[in-house]
């Protein structure tokens, strides 16, 4: 990789202030002062430092965010915030983008990475990585409902989903209950529930695959994954 690639991947500024860093000498690999901009290195071998500090590159970053209401699942949108503005400009410098779709009026558990690979594993059909959510519905939900999700219903566009699982916590005029899908079709869980005659009122993603949205985070924020976390992840892309 080349050296001012790195240090503008890092967060040393843009191309022209990693030249700026070079002219001044503030820059050494393997403790020898380096100035010529286009030097490749090695980031996993080579010891870098910037005015004596050590850089320490990382290429992908991974994030859980408890996504709240009112933002769009989206990297750029001219009118509405997105989930990326929600991040630290020190973390713009990945070029992150959401895993997969939650509507702008759903919370919860959303994965952002630079990882394309992985956003490919937990997004593919093929796969069949289970999503499960927290709802409530306006409608006493029943067993004939967990059964009509069970076989697959018919969405309001032609198309028959995949088989779901319902399990119903509360039945009332308003239910809660918790509803596992395997694919991400346009407002889905909302769309189901409206072939049984009922209304989602609330929508909450609460797990996708082995990733378990953590209950301390508050809406709006987001962490690193844990090493468990990362190593499901890395499982994915084996």
């Amino acid at each position: 990789m080349r050296l001012d690639k790195l240090l503008a991947n890092t967060g040393h500024g843009s191309r022209k202030d990693v030249k700026s860093l070079l002219k001044k000498k503030l820059v050494t690999v393997n403790d020898t002062v380096v100035k010529d901009n286009s030097v490749h290195v090695d980031p996993y071998k080579d010891i870098i430092k910037v005015g004596g500090n050590a850089v320490h590159y990382q290429k992908y970053v991974y994030l859980m965010m408890n996504k709240p209401k009112g933002v769009i699942s989206a990297t750029v949108d001219g009118k509405e915030k997105t989930v990326i503005d929600l991040l630290t400009t020190d973390m713009h410098r990945f070029r992150p983008f959401p895993v997969g779709r939650l509507d702008k009026d759903t919370e919860g558990l959303l994965l952002i990475t630079n990882d394309g690979e992985l956003a490919h594993q937990l997004t593919s059909p093929k796969k069949d990585i289970e999503k499960t959510y927290y709802a409530r519905i306006q409608g006493n939900v029943t067993d004939e409902d967990k059964e009509k999700f069970a076989a697959g219903v018919l969405l309001d566009d032609g198309y028959k989903a995949k088989p779901a699982k319902l399990n119903i916590r509360r039945r009332d005029a308003i239910s809660e209950v918790e509803v596992t899908v395997t694919e991400g079709k346009y407002h889905q869980v909302k769309r189901m529930f409206e072939t049984v005659g009922k209304k989602v009122t609330y929508l909450r993603r609460i797990s996708m695959g082995e990733l378990v949205l953590d209950e301390t985070l508050k809406l709006g924020t987001y962490r690193e994954l844990t090493e468990n976390e990362l190593d499901y992840c890395i499982s994915l892309k084996k």
